[in-house]
């Protein structure tokens, strides 16, 4: 059996709540803070604009060599300005669970992230987790907080 996995980050973004919200909480603007070398596409016509509890959202991605990869996920939490959860339905992992959460904190949002992920195919998803799967998560990652701090700027911290 493999094991469960888990990521977290935190990004301050110098915004406000409503902001901050308005943007991550519009499943459109996935795309613009995913790398585009996944050739990610939201291929569902009846998704809705803004987020909701039951909301679900089709992708699209080539993840490994360009191979197309069909992912659907569903929202199944909504605070609004507060945080959201999505959680795989169809797709490439066994567990997927990734909740967004934000609060303002020292006049930013500090915005975190949490995944709990699981690969398939027992000791082997154990394996190919740490010899790709793991490492491509950073990068995706690392790939968002560059592309947040672009869209929103960098926050410095007040030393008042």
């Amino acid at each position: 059996m493999s094991k469960v996995y888990s990521i977290k980050t935190i990004q301050y973004i110098p915004t406000d709540i409503a902001t901050a919200w308005d943007f991550f909480s519009k499943p459109h603007n996935l795309k613009t803070i995913t790398p585009a070398n996944l050739g990610f596409e939201i291929i569902s016509k009846h998704h809705g604009p803004e987020m909701y509890a039951g909301q679900i959202i089709e992708y699209t991605l080539n993840p490994i060599l360009g191979i197309p990869l069909y992912w659907m996920t569903e929202i199944t939490h909504v605070v609004p300005q507060q945080y959201f959860v999505d959680e795989q339905r169809f797709g490439p992992y066994t567990l997927w669970h990734h909740q967004h959460h934000f609060k303002s904190v020292n006049g930013c949002v500090e915005m975190t992230d949490i995944v709990h992920y699981k690969i398939p195919f027992s000791f082997l998803g154990d394996i190919v987790n740490s010899l790709m799967v793991k490492k491509q998560l950073q990068q995706i990652f690392n790939y968002r907080f560059t592309a947040v701090e672009t869209l929103f700027g960098k926050w410095h911290q007040s030393s008042t």
